[in-house]
């Protein structure tokens, strides 16, 4: 039975008072007032020290463990705004990335032949199409960084996999591990633009990008940091995508906040081609954008830009190196 964001709102929001039993429960937050719009430290905070029963400080144990939940009866692929999907694009600017590299790409599937593979049920349209934004998966038993020769990729504590451009050799056996195909190769000089070269490249932020290096999405752990939500999540016009940490049980999407176990449970989610055993960080809740008001029957996303397109004095880079 389709469900209206009414209902949704009803059994999954979770209201601030709810908030507050939840993270008293679970220890999150202490004396939380309000919850910004977009920002996750009120969520998340980061605590360098906690108390003991005296009132003593002591050093905190809490290693965060973050995660994703795409909501796909919320993603129209930004139809009903009448743009190409805005998580792939806010990615693209944020990161300053080249053509035709999209590292959080919005796939559109025939539901038929989901519901054949996937076997997501009887409450799907037999016809039409649906989105799937696909990050990295962020994978906790990564293929790409067991196999990479020179240690260039891999897992940190937080469970984010990241990539050290300064030791890539560009031997592509990352990419050609990755089931989910969301490793990118840098052929040529990308263009980059003139405010990249006041970014510091890291392992954090790939920018600017290197020629023979591989790059991937990142799961933004410099804006976490910082308190917001990575750029796809901020650009979501639908509210789609959450943003949560498995230690505190908890997701934001920058408007409401609901509790992961719970949400995933009760939602029937999946993660993509689980049989594999990569256990991917990435859920994802089945939808056609039906709770956006999407008709499964329109088809049809519209192209992304990169950054350049509209610069006639910059050069496209493309696969071929041109």
């Amino acid at each position: 039975m389709e469900l209206d964001r009414t209902e949704n709102d009803r059994k999954w929001q979770v209201s601030r008072r709810k908030f507050m039993e939840l993270a008293a429960g679970t220890g999150a937050i202490a004396g939380l007032s309000t919850l910004l719009p977009g920002s996750i430290l009120d969520v998340f905070p980061n605590e360098d020290t906690t108390s003991s029963v005296d009132g003593t400080p002591q050093d905190s144990q809490r290693v965060r463990q973050w995660m994703m939940i795409i909501d796909q009866r919320y993603c129209d692929g930004c139809q009903s705004q009448g743009t190409p999907p805005q998580c792939t694009q806010a990615c693209n600017d944020g990161h300053f990335i080249p053509e035709p590299m999209e590292w959080i790409e919005v796939y559109e599937h025939e539901l038929s032949k989901e519901r054949e593979l996937t076997g997501i049920g009887a409450s799907m349209p037999t016809e039409g199409s649906n989105f799937f934004p696909t990050p990295c998966q962020q994978c906790q038993n990564a293929p790409c960084v067991a196999v990479c020769p020179v240690g260039a990729t891999w897992t940190t504590p937080e469970g984010v996999t990241l990539i050290d451009q300064d030791r890539c050799i560009g031997c592509r056996l990352c990419m050609v591990a990755c089931p989910y195909e969301r490793r990118f190769f840098t052929w040529g000089d990308p263009s980059i633009p003139s405010e990249a070269d006041l970014v510091e490249r890291s392992a954090e932020h790939q920018v600017p990008l290197k020629k023979g290096t591989v790059a991937k999405c990142d799961f933004c752990p410099e804006l976490a940091r910082a308190g917001r939500l990575p750029f796809c999540a901020q650009a979501c016009p639908q509210n789609a995508i959450y943003y949560g940490d498995f230690e505190e049980d908890l997701a934001t999407n920058g408007v409401d906040v609901v509790k992961i176990s719970e949400f995933l449970a009760h939602n029937s989610a999946t993660r993509l081609k689980e049989e594999l055993g990569t256990r991917p960080r990435v859920y994802y809740i089945p939808g056609h954008g039906e709770l956006a008001g999407r008709d499964p029957l329109t088809h049809g996303r519209l192209p992304v830009t990169w950054i350049g397109d509209d610069d006639p004095t910059t050069k496209t880079w493309r696969r071929d190196g041109k």
